[in-house]
């Protein structure tokens, strides 16, 4: 498909292409009517490193809901399933919101009602609590107003609990940092979802496992042990011995990058490429820098505890390395959508995978885009 979407992004040829430079005064570039993204310098701290994407058209965001925003409003419901019947209630009572019939709830699905005014917008690795046990959104997606009970394909994100006074869900405020988001994203393995939470860092090609980390599967062993039973990955993350050093990691970043990016946050500010070491990684990228803004904390919580989890090397990586990164994959396509609200997408080239999110309601754009360099 191709053509220019008013207001949004451009998808042509089923690839979104970037052109980048150095500054915002190096904007050098062809213009064929495609969204341009400039790499900027990166924010370093540590082992880890996160360059700002800059991008020359945006979209208008206002009409999307986040997934916390919608729980904690209570104009979004989630809530165990039974698999059976799924009834809406007239009045939207979050309490009697579902009648559930047949065998009991099950672990990789919930159902889910917006009755917001707004498109639902869904990540991949967003974590939700409550329930029988604690779960992440297994795929990207948007949920349109006024749809029917949603069946939402999810992971367990706590191994050791099924039980719970409420079927209702909460919004954690939080996403699977990459290591684990990765599994829940791409692989689609619940065993592999449970091991990551445990191990905290997937081994990378040509790591130093002998290299010092902060969150060792031995520390994480040990909070497991003392204050997460359930092997809850929203405990452990809170937990008084690891929280405070990934709070204090993220803060002391978010400052850094706050002051770093100032003169163009809320402009043309769009997402990042991080990189651990000297290795890009991982990507986010929204339609708007509003949207971004939304989600910027608790990404950056999430990149701050795979930074803390991995080996800690002496290089960076370089502008250039960044700048390979985003540019766009060719290899193997899978797709999925829903007529009139979504199309998604994700491409795999060797160790790299890339996933787009499309809206299709009004003005068509590419909502969120994710790209990962897989563990194996």
């Amino acid at each position: 498909m191709s053509g220019i979407y008013k207001g949004g992004w451009l998808l042509a040829g089923c690839a979104l292409f970037f052109v980048m430079g150095t500054s915002g005064q190096d904007r050098e570039g062809v213009n064929r009517n495609e969204i341009r993204w400039w790499v900027m310098e990166p924010v370093v701290q540590e082992n880890l490193s996160v360059f700002p994407l800059l991008a020359d058209r945006v979209a208008g965001t206002a009409g999307f809901l986040t997934l916390d925003e919608g729980l904690a409003s209570g104009e979004v419901v989630i809530s165990e399933t039974a698999g059976g019947v799924m009834r809406r209630t007239r009045d939207f009572d979050p309490a009697t919101v579902l009648q559930e019939y047949g065998q009991g709830a099950q672990v990789n699905r919930l159902v889910l009602i917006n009755r917001s005014q707004k498109r639902l917008l869904l990540l991949a690795g967003e974590v939700v609590t409550g329930g029988k046990q604690d779960r992440v959104i297994g795929k990207d997606r948007i949920v349109p107003p006024g749809a029917e009970p949603l069946p939402l394909d999810v992971f367990c994100v706590e191994h050791g609990r099924w039980s719970g006074a409420s079927s209702q869900f909460a919004a954690a405020n939080m996403i699977l940092h990459p290591s684990v988001r990765e599994k829940a994203a791409l692989d689609r393995n619940q065993s592999e979802v449970w091991a990551a939470v445990r191990a905290g860092s997937s081994q990378r090609s040509g790591a130093d496992a002998s290299a010092p980390r902060t969150i060792t599967p031995e520390a994480l062993g040990a909070v497991i042990a003392r204050e997460a039973q359930s092997e809850s990955y929203v405990k452990i993350l809170q937990s008084a011995h690891l929280g405070s050093q990934v709070e204090r990691f993220a803060r002391e970043f978010e400052d850094r990058f706050a002051r770093a990016t100032r003169r163009f946050r809320g402009e043309q500010l769009t997402g990042v490429v991080v990189a651990y070491g000297d290795e890009a990684a991982w990507a986010d990228a929204f339609a708007s820098p509003a949207l971004f803004d939304r989600y910027w904390p608790k990404l950056l919580r999430s990149y701050a505890v795979e930074a803390l989890a991995r080996p800690r090397g002496q290089g960076h990586a370089s502008l250039q390395d960044a700048q390979g990164f985003v540019r766009p994959l060719t290899g193997h396509e899978t797709s999925e959508s829903e007529a009139g609200v979504y199309l998604w997408r994700q491409i795999t080239q060797g160790r790299e995978a890339e996933i787009y999110l499309e809206s299709l309601i009004g003005n068509r754009m590419v909502l969120h885009w994710c790209k990962v360099l897989r563990s194996k």
